[in-house]
C-alpha cells in the first residue's frame, strides 16, 4: 500500500507528529527521510528493504554512495540524501563522545569509542595519553591517510606524552578493509614505540586495532 492510500493517522509524518518521533519505527523514521518509494513501492516499504539490505539501522553509519546506489529505487538524489544522513550522524557522535577524564580499563570501550570515530575510508593513528591513574589527558590524531608508516614515528607519539606529562600511552588504528589481524608493519612499528617509552619511562600499555565490527589488541594477545 502507497503511504498516501493509508489512513491518515498511520502514515509516518502524521505519526510523529502526533505521537513524537521515539514511538515510531526504524522504517517508518527512514521513510520519512526517502519521501517516496518507486513505482508500486511505498516509501515504508523501500525503507524497510534498505534496512534489511544493510542488516540493520545500525549500520547506517556504514554505508557509502556506491554501496547504497545499487539498491532498486535508490537514485542519485536518495543515495546522496542517505550517505549525507550516515555523515551527519558519525559527526555529532564524534562531537558529543569525548575520551576526557575516562579511565580506560578495557579494550572494549576503546573499541566501543573508535569504531565510530575513525573514518571507515582512511586509515587514522592515534595516540591516547593517560595519567597515573589510566585516565585520558588527551587524544591525537597522529597520521591519517594510507598508513605509511615512515610517517608514524615513535618521537611525535612521545612528544605530545612529555608535553602532556602522560604516565603511559594506548595506540589505535583502524584498518578499513575490515581485517584487524597486525600486519609486519603493525607489528614493527609497535615494537618501536614499546621500545622507546621503556628507556623514556611512558608505557604502552595497548596497541589496538579497529575495524567496523571487530578489533584486534596486541596486549589482550600476548604481544605486549
Amino acid at each position: 500500500m502507497n503511504i498516501k492510500n493509508m489512513p491518515i493517522l498511520e502514515r509516518p509524518r502524521e505519526r510523529l507528529i502526533n505521537y513524537g518521533a521515539s514511538n515510531l519505527s526504524d522504517e517508518e523514521l527512514l521513510a520519512i527521510i526517502l519521501k517516496t518509494g518507486y513505482k508500486n513501492i511505498s516509501a515504508k516499504n523501500l525503507a524497510a528493504y534498505i534496512l534489511s539490505f544493510i542488516k540493520g539501522i545500525e549500520n547506517l553509519n556504514n554505508i557509502n554512495y556506491h554501496k547504497i546506489k545499487n539498491i532498486k529505487g535508490i537514485g542519485m538524489d536518495k543515495a546522496c540524501t542517505l550517505v549525507a544522513l550516515s555523515e551527519i550522524s558519525k559527526r555529532i557522535n564524534r562531537k558529543i563522545s569525548t575520551l576526557n577524564g575516562v579511565k580506560l580499563n578495557s579494550t572494549l570501550k576503546i573499541y566501543e569509542y573508535y569504531k565510530y570515530k575513525i573514518s571507515d575510508c582512511q586509515e587514522g593513528f592515534y595516540a591516547i595519553y593517560l595519567d597515573a591513574n589510566k585516565k585520558v589527558i588527551e587524544e591525537k590524531l597522529i597520521f591519517i591517510g594510507t598508513v605509511n608508516y615512515s610517517l608514524v614515528h615513535p618521537r611525535d607519539i612521545f612528544k605530545e606524552a612529555l608535553i602532556l606529562n602522560a604516565s603511559s600511552i594506548i595506540c589505535v588504528h583502524n584498518h578499513p578493509s575490515g581485517e584487524v589481524n597486525p600486519s609486519k608493519e603493525d607489528i614493527s612499528i609497535t615494537k618501536q614505540i614499546k621500545d622507546a617509552g621503556d628507556i623514556i619511562g611512558i608505557k604502552l600499555i595497548d596497541h589496538v586495532i579497529v575495524s567496523k565490527d571487530k578489533y584486534y589488541s596486541f596486549l589482550e594477545n600476548g604481544k605486549i
